[in-house]
């Protein structure tokens, strides 16, 4: 196929669909907003449901002879230099399960980085697949965790050598990235594919400043979320392929088992859309989102209290290899308030939506779609946030334990514990009790508990006082946290 990056054929296709007016006595029912609510439809506009089609059968003949999803991949694929790339509507989430299943098999060993998000874990408990925990570099100082190096990926396969890959998360949501060309050297030594979840690293291919991503430096299969730091909308993910380590047909069967069988058009279209306008412009809108985020930088250090994490703060021995500047990440801590605390006054008061939050810091992530006017709108937030800080609630405290506290011993799999007998037990007496469920602060949606691990009091602390402070925990059974879930014993 020739390559032309003008075009655009999921997109090239609803246009036809809409020239045509085809008349379709097929899904989705509101038969091209005909049959919306009127209500709905003065919120969402028509444009939404003109463009909500089949994906076979509307945009492409019942036989796909159009080819119009396979050659939109194609030309993603050319774009960021992979082999082969699969469209996704079910985000990144979904991506990262197909990857691991095309590895690994129920009770087969996959190494895994501990700050991988909860999709991962998801992923182990549905298909039984046995984790090899590979440690992130602690940053005890800032209680924060960093990708795992490629010497404690070597030293897991060398204790673990029946592994059949391994699995690391870079960039974090912090913005740490991995030394991947080195991570993939030593699976390769050993003939067994790199698994990246780089669903922060989009926007990583389109300019050199920006660190390395995966299929350049030799990762087997990579997943990134279009949405995040792309201009895809919500769910719009994509899992690349290279090398014959991972054969595309397995990939793509294992992605069918997870996958809707009724995808959506106007995802796909933002995929589409997005590669095409990275191909044809990336580089100079990447080049000045980073003009952008060095201004940003620079203002927000200098506003009393505030401090921006940068490459000195996050790279280093036994920290982050390299670093993406784009997720901009504040410390509050000198402004004697929490990351909790300092969101929801820029929501209340500022009309602000930050991203991560934790304990101590707020995520300010700037894209290719941000300029000087929404820079400045966040700039005045924040210093109206410093000038009104001092007059905040008292900061309550989140009982952080060291890295040494934090990680929980694994005592069985993560799917045995999660279907096999439980029941809920009162917080005190949680303690020295193995764990039945995931709680997960969100963002960034690292789990701190994971089923099969056995529970102690410094995180079960951690999780009660975050709680209190304002932490978000969306997945334990018990929201209020005063029960936990735990394997029942016999």
């Amino acid at each position: 196929m020739s390559v032309d990056h003008t075009r655009a054929p999921v997109l090239e296709a609803l246009a036809e669909y809409r020239r045509t007016g085809r008349l379709s006595f097929a899904p989705p029912g509101h038969k091209q907003a005909r049959g919306a609510d009127p209500a709905v439809r003065e919120v969402l506009g028509d444009a939404v449901f003109l463009g909500d089609v089949l994906a076979s059968g509307g945009l492409d003949d019942r036989l796909n002879r159009g080819r119009v999803l396979e050659r939109a991949e194609k030309l993603m694929a050319d774009a960021v230099h992979a082999d082969h790339t699969f469209f996704t509507t079910c985000g990144s989430s979904l991506s990262v399960k197909a990857a691991m299943l095309a590895v690994a098999g129920p009770h087969e060993k996959l190494l895994i980085g501990r700050d991988a998000h909860k999709s991962v874990v998801s992923g182990l408990i549905l298909s039984g697949v046995e984790p090899v925990w590979v440690e992130p570099r602690w940053d005890a100082e800032r209680h924060l965790a960093h990708p795992p190096s490629a010497a404690e990926f070597a030293r897991a396969f060398a204790e673990h050598p029946d592994a059949k890959g391994a699995l690391v998360t870079s960039p974090t949501p912090y913005g740490g990235c991995a030394d991947l060309r080195a991570i993939a050297e030593v699976c390769h030594r050993r003939s067994v594919p790199l698994i990246v979840d780089e669903a922060w690293g989009a926007h990583l291919p389109f300019h050199p400043d920006l660190p390395s991503w995966a299929m350049d430096a030799g990762a087997d299969i990579c997943v990134t979320s279009i949405h995040k730091m792309g201009s895809g909308l919500e769910q719009g993910s994509v899992f690349h392929l290279q090398g014959d380590l991972v054969p595309p047909e397995l990939l793509k069967l294992r992605a069918d088992l997870l996958g809707t069988t009724s995808p959506s058009a106007l995802i796909y279209a933002g995929l589409d859309g997005w590669r095409r306008q990275m191909a044809l412009r990336g580089h100079a809108l990447m080049g000045a989102a980073l003009g952008l985020a060095a201004d940003v930088r620079a203002a927000v250090e200098a506003i009393d209290g505030l401090h921006v994490n940068d490459r000195a703060d996050f790279c280093g021995p036994d920290l982050a290899d390299d670093f993406d500047p784009l997720p901009v990440v504040i410390d509050v801590d000198g402004l004697g308030i929490t990351g909790y605390q300092a969101a929801d006054w820029l929501r209340a008061h500022g009309n602000i939506e930050a991203h991560l939050t934790d304990h101590r810091r707020i995520g300010a992530q700037l894209t290719h779609a941000d300029d000087p006017q929404t820079a400045g709108e966040l700039l005045a937030a924040l210093k109206s946030l410093a000038a009104a800080a001092a007059d905040l609630e008292p900061a309550p405290r989140v009982d952080v334990p060291p890295p040494s506290e934090l990680r929980l011993a694994q005592v069985s799999l993560p799917r045995d514990a999660f279907f096999g007998p439980t029941e809920d037990v009162p917080v005190s007496e949680a303690a020295g009790r193995v764990a039945a469920e995931m709680i997960t602060p969100y963002p960034p949606g690292i789990p701190a508990v994971l089923p099969g691990e056995r529970l102690d009091e410094p995180v079960l602390r951690y999780l009660r006082t975050g709680l209190a402070a304002g932490m978000n925990l969306p997945d334990p059974s018990d929201p209020r946290l005063e029960t936990v879930r735990v394997t029942a014993e016999g």
